[in-house]
């Protein structure tokens, strides 16, 4: 398999990923198939529509609310980089949230710290892992290490905890052992080795898709017909390419960075994980009594993963602590667009939490 780098430049990411056609499957009956067992939410993909211009309004509202915040954080990250990997620096980032997040840190360690880091971006998906072809590529390269797994935020510790189990098993497996530290922007749940923040931010790049992921779906795998050798798979949205804001958010944010960098005023967080991991399982276990929920899976905490729900699956409601925020102005559109109710929590710990809405199979 070859490596590609979507709408990005190769001195940006190499995805190792195989793009590849993939049928369809319409947001109602995906929800039916995955929540009936049918099918591993990984084998389908609801394909992507463009967003409507008011809805890429917001995204650019975003950037103007916390690029400066993005800014600092990705300082923060790359100075922890150098401070835990003084031997050198491999950048893999876990598409598709990791990718944006992963092109920046690429290149803000060698504008400012004087670093040159390959970056990789690889499949990662819950029950099934981490893409072991793509971590075998990148070992025919680097040294174990050196690799520093990327994300854009936690929400539940899902992708944490993923991570931990599949580089455990790739130790058995190829008998190599790689760091199983995620970094992060923000870490709400506890759950990653290093962040910039515990913040529930709006990270800007969470509010689109692919035009913001150098046109790169999601990642999808289906054992009944990849190879044995086969990176995951994604799609490869060319078509949007008048559309793609992902050199946009890139540039942007590097502007943002040089002025963040001026100002000399980004210092790393005191961050409680054992505290914050209690805030995530009390919450967890609040709304599942509340609202009857049978499985954590259908509740998405936080800004980031609530932005994936209303984007991308059937959802029963929003839960927002504060019906005015500015942060959470892009769910208010989604929820308003797809008729999903929205609740007022005013002592939810996060700004929003999606709830997946369950159907009786």
């Amino acid at each position: 398999m070859r490596p590609f780098t979507g709408s990005y430049t190769l001195d940006d990411v190499q995805f190792l990923l195989k793009p590849m056609r993939v049928d369809d499957t319409p947001v109602h009956l995906k929800e039916a198939l995955i929540q009936s067992g049918k099918k591993h939410y990984s084998q389908m993909l609801s394909h992507e529509s463009l967003p409507a211009d008011d809805y890429v309004a917001l995204f650019h509202e975003a950037m103007a609310l916390n690029q400066e915040r993005v800014a600092e954080h990705l300082l923060i990250l790359a100075q922890q980089m150098i401070a835990t990997r003084p031997k050198g620096i491999t950048l893999v980032s876990l598409a598709r949230a990791g990718t944006p997040v992963g092109v920046l840190l690429k290149q803000v360690l060698k504008r400012y710290f004087n670093t040159e880091a390959a970056h990789y971006s690889v499949s990662i998906i819950r029950d099934i892992g981490l893409d072991n072809n793509a971590l075998r590529f990148i070992l025919q390269h680097h040294a174990p290490e050196s690799l520093v797994f990327v994300d854009g935020w936690t929400g539940k510790g899902v992708i944490a905890r993923q991570l931990a189990d599949s580089l455990a098993d790739f130790a058995l497996s190829d008998a190599v052992n790689i760091p199983a530290e995620l970094y992060v922007l923000t870490d709400l749940s506890g759950s990653a080795a290093v962040a910039a923040s515990c913040e529930d931010y709006l990270i800007p790049s969470s509010v689109l898709n692919s035009t913001v992921s150098g046109l790169v779906s999601r990642s999808v795998y289906d054992p009944h017909s990849a190879e044995a050798d086969d990176f995951h798979g994604c799609v490869y949205y060319q078509h949007f390419t008048e559309q793609d804001l992902s050199a946009y958010f890139i540039e942007t944010m590097l502007d943002c960075v040089a002025r963040v960098w001026q100002s000399g005023t980004f210092e790393p967080p005191t961050i409680n994980r054992s505290q914050l991991q209690t805030i995530s399982q009390d919450l967890l276990h609040n709304l599942a009594e509340q609202y009857g929920i049978s499985h954590a899976n259908y509740i998405k905490p936080g800004i980031g993963e609530a932005t994936r729900v209303l984007l991308r699956r059937e959802a029963q409601r929003l839960l927002l602590r504060d019906l005015n925020a500015e942060a959470t102005r892009h769910l208010r559109w989604l929820a308003e667009s797809k008729s999903i109710p929205v609740n007022v929590c005013a002592d939810l710990p996060y700004q929003a939490v999606a709830l997946i809405k369950e159907i009786n199979s």
